[in-house]
């Protein structure tokens, strides 16, 4: 099949290397570096190369037949704007990003109707050069309707796990939107904050106690929207999260050190939306937005002078 695939970060190459085993994958890249380390050697995981190509031009992906997305939330509208009314409306649309909002977002860029498929991943990887990850840990992938008919949902399904990943369909994909959504929330906030990798809030108690009360906090939200979460206990799910990454360095980490916008709005600030709407208090996910968001400003002031 034909692939494309909007960004080349780290879940874009693993994701990239895996699919190209069996399939032509293009991705859409900015950074010329990515693009040029792509051409050059292909997509690399764990020292294993395999061929793919790479352009900063998004028209050459517009007669793909399966579209990936794996930009920041904050940049979904901004990537997907040139697809519009350009890509075949038999062309499947798969989000596994980060945190809520990203359904609204691609329907805006491409339409209501697109054939969308939406998911949650805990496949993680470290990028090590450009266009190279190593893989962390082995995760799941579930995958749910927003357009995309049943058949459709299974076919991405199956073209997963033809390239060795462990995916599966779900009728209602919301729970895994959310696992993973609070897993994000408790997590990243604290990391990022701290400068630290995952494992910080295994290792020091204090930070502990903030994941575990974001967690919580999230949770609660959930519950009240009766959406059935796919564990009873939203600590112990993001403590197994935080063991399987303890390594890594999260991507709103990464936007800190880099001065770029960070997804909190889309994970954290979602938490506090859906938290005004269902009338449930979110103290601990509103003042961790809020001292993101700060820091975001002050990475950005200090890099100005």
């Amino acid at each position: 099949m034909r692939i494309g695939i909007v960004g080349a970060g780290a879940l874009g190459t693993l994701f990239g290397h895996r699919l190209a085993s069996d399939n032509d994958v293009l991705l859409l890249e900015q950074r010329p570096d990515v693009v040029d380390a792509v051409r050059r050697n292909g997509l690399r995981v764990d020292g294993e190369s395999r061929p793919a190509r790479a352009t900063g031009e998004p028209r050459e992906l517009f007669d793909v037949q399966v579209l990936f997305v794996f930009v920041r939330a904050t940049d979904t509208l901004r990537a997907l704007r040139p697809f519009a009314a350009q890509l075949s409306p038999a062309t499947a649309i798969v989000s596994l990003q980060n945190g809520l909002g990203n359904e609204e977002a691609i329907k805006t860029s491409l339409g209501s109707t697109i054939p969308l498929v939406i998911g949650a991943t805990t496949e993680s990887a470290l990028t090590v050069a450009p266009g190279e990850v190593q893989r962390v840990g082995d995760g799941t992938t579930v995958l749910g309707s927003a357009g995309a008919s049943p058949e459709g949902c299974n076919r991405v399904v199956r073209l997963l796990v033809d390239a060795g990943f462990a995916a599966s369909a779900a009728y209602d994909i919301r729970p895994h939107l959310w696992g993973k959504l609070i897993a994000n929330a408790a997590i990243n906030p604290v990391s990022a904050l701290l400068d630290r990798p995952n494992g910080i809030v295994l290792t020091d108690e204090y930070a502990g106690e903030v994941a575990r009360s974001l967690a919580q906090e999230a949770a609660t939200v959930a519950n009240a929207m009766r959406i059935p979460l796919p564990f009873s206990d939203p600590w112990s799910y993001v403590r197994t999260i935080v063991e399987q990454t303890a390594e890594l360095d999260n991507s709103m980490l990464f936007d800190l050190r880099s001065g770029a916008r960070t997804e909190v709005d889309f994970i954290n600030g979602a938490v506090v939306a859906a938290g005004r709407r269902a009338a449930v208090p979110t103290p601990y996910n509103e003042t961790l937005t809020a001292l993101v968001k700060a820091r975001e400003r002050a990475v950005r002031t200090s890099a100005a002078r």
